[in-house]
């Protein structure tokens, strides 16, 4: 069961638009999460009675969640973009069966829970996961918020893998200095401002945090690209954008798509991250 909700107060402009357009080719083209950190997700809700997961931003999780068989009761997602929402919504009601879901427009430090309806489990939620989105987020707000919504023994996760202009290879430095040749030398944020690094780590806002007690795990995940995954990856991000290239972003894909050809070897274009997860508890709930 699905059903709409009404914007909920916190959305700046400029949020609200970051990744308008943007959330098939998202859906499409971003890399999904290892196996090995959806068995960990999972196994943080093994045992709880109605499984709870409430995911906020990009809307990976519950699906791949899904997908990987874990036990959920509920499912909510929350998003700034009502495209990335519509997307979730799409990509999960035909696997929801038995679950029911709710779809929140907000920021996520401005979320609340909803009113449940019949057949919702009135509980908060057991695991909150940030898949690539924390970073977008003020950290020491939605912690708050993580802590007041969350039940007890809940879990909190922090995760992610950079992005292309964060990876470090011969072939994603040159991608990079074509991108900043058409854009400027900072990293774009949508077409509004430049993109801004965190001002404290991850883990200094959960040391802060009521959910102080965390683990760290990491999970090598070599990609392996064609040169045309490229460009579809790179059209829903915030640095590289069709919309940020006034006019020039056909020119943009032709020489990059050029380059990428350039640096292929071996039939790919190689990508060794490394998938990061913070799992992270209240101290006294720590298991």
């Amino acid at each position: 069961m699905t059903y709409p909700d009404g914007p909920l107060p916190g959305l700046a402009p400029e949020q609200e638009t970051l990744f308008e357009g943007a959330a098939l080719a998202y859906a499409r083209h971003r890399p999904g999460l290892p196996e090995a950190a959806l068995r960990l997700l999972a196994g943080t809700l093994r045992g709880r009675p109605s499984p709870v997961l409430l995911d906020l931003g990009t809307g990976q999780v519950p699906l791949a969640l899904l997908s990987a068989g874990a036990e959920l009761t509920h499912i909510g997602a929350v998003d700034v973009s009502p495209q990335m929402l519509h997307q979730a919504r799409q990509a999960l009601t035909p696997v929801l069966g038995h679950r029911t879901l709710t779809l929140v427009h907000a920021a996520a430090d401005a979320y609340e829970p909803l009113a449940t309806l019949p057949g919702e489990p009135e509980s908060g939620p057991d695991l909150m996961t940030f898949c690539r989105s924390y970073h977008w987020m003020n950290g020491e707000a939605v912690l708050e918020m993580a802590d007041r919504v969350a039940t007890p023994g809940g879990a909190v996760v922090i995760m992610g893998d950079g992005s292309l202009w964060t990876h470090d290879a011969d072939w994603t430095r040159a991608l990079r200095e074509l991108i900043q040749r058409y854009l400027g030398a900072e990293r774009r944020a949508g077409t509004r401002r430049a993109y801004a690094e965190p001002r404290r780590s991850y883990e200094e806002d959960l040391a802060d945090s009521a959910f102080n007690d965390v683990t760290e795990h990491l999970f090598p995940v070599p990609r392996a690209w064609a040169p045309h995954k490229v460009l579809g990856y790179l059209r829903p991000t915030s640095f590289a954008a069709p919309e940020l290239f006034a006019g020039g972003h056909q020119a943009f894909e032709d020489e990059a798509l050029a380059l990428l050809h350039a640096h292929v070897v071996d039939g790919s274009l190689v990508e060794e991250a490394t998938f990061r997860v913070l799992l992270a508890r209240r101290p006294e709930e720590a298991r």
